[in-house]
């Protein structure tokens, strides 16, 4: 397919990435920051640019992956004057009637994952989401995502806030997490990689047991005389609250 890319970011680079290696001719690469197009769009043989109205006309698909506090003036940008064109955008807490209005066909590619520029993902293990405003756009959708991934489902939009939102907890907040240990070891001296042995197994964990099942520590049996000593050791209020939440969490969860 002809493939026109709005953005430039982590997921964008990745998936810039997949569409290229996949065959696809990804004509144009947008980003308001010129080096940024610049960036991914030598890497796939494109061309870049800064100016949204200088997009080729013949994509056979815009999709649209930007910040979703800017998605809704790109997307009212790019529409105009090409309202007979497909449009697709990969925010997971976005709706699709996001284009309605001057767009006749357009839909949510939503691949669900952590993108960095810096880290290359497998897009083949990604499950990708897809929702669209007419048959015609849903296909064409579904012919994209099959030659990326075999993991592509359909998902509304109300059903995509909640598998959004599960994915905060599951990544952004496990992230902050780390950040947090990280700050912890800094501070006395000692390095996150000593983490990363647990962090794995933690995450290979889950592959075979509920997280229910695979929880451990001294919060599942709401050990006060450890959790206790441990808040103590926190100077930071707001991160000895977030311990007692947590445990408390964990605890309840486990009697559940």
């Amino acid at each position: 397919m002809r493939i026109v890319l709005v953005g430039a970011g982590g997921l964008a680079t990745n998936l810039g990435l997949a569409l290229h290696e996949a065959g696809h001719n990804v004509l144009a690469v947008f980003s308001r920051t010129m080096e940024h197009a610049q960036m991914l769009a030598e890497r796939i043989g494109s061309q870049p640019t800064d100016d949204i109205c200088a997009l080729p006309d013949e994509a056979d698909l815009f999709i649209v992956s930007v910040k979703d506090a800017v998605l809704t003036d790109v997307v009212q940008q790019l529409v105009q004057g090409r309202e007979e064109q497909f449009f697709a955008h990969t925010a997971g807490s976005m709706p699709l009637e996001l284009f309605q209005g001057p767009a006749h066909h357009y839909g949510v590619f939503y691949p669900m994952q952590s993108f960095s520029k810096e880290r290359r993902i497998n897009f083949s293990e990604i499950p990708v989401f897809l929702e669209a405003s007419d048959v015609q756009t849903l296909t064409l959708l579904k012919t994209l995502s099959a030659t990326l991934t075999p993991h592509v489902y359909e998902l509304s939009t109300d059903e995509r806030r909640y598998l959004h939102l599960a994915a905060v907890f599951a990544c952004n907040f496990a992230n902050h997490c780390y950040a947090l240990s990280a700050e912890i070891l800094q501070q006395h001296g000692l390095p996150f990689s000593v983490m990363l042995p647990l962090i794995d197994e933690t995450a290979r964990k889950v592959h075979y047991l509920s997280p229910l099942e695979a929880q451990t520590g001294p919060a599942i049996r709401y050990d006060l005389n450890v959790i206790s000593k441990q808040q103590k050791l926190l100077d930071d209020p707001d991160m000895r609250e977030l311990y007692e939440r947590l445990s408390k969490s964990i605890h309840q969860h486990a009697k559940s």
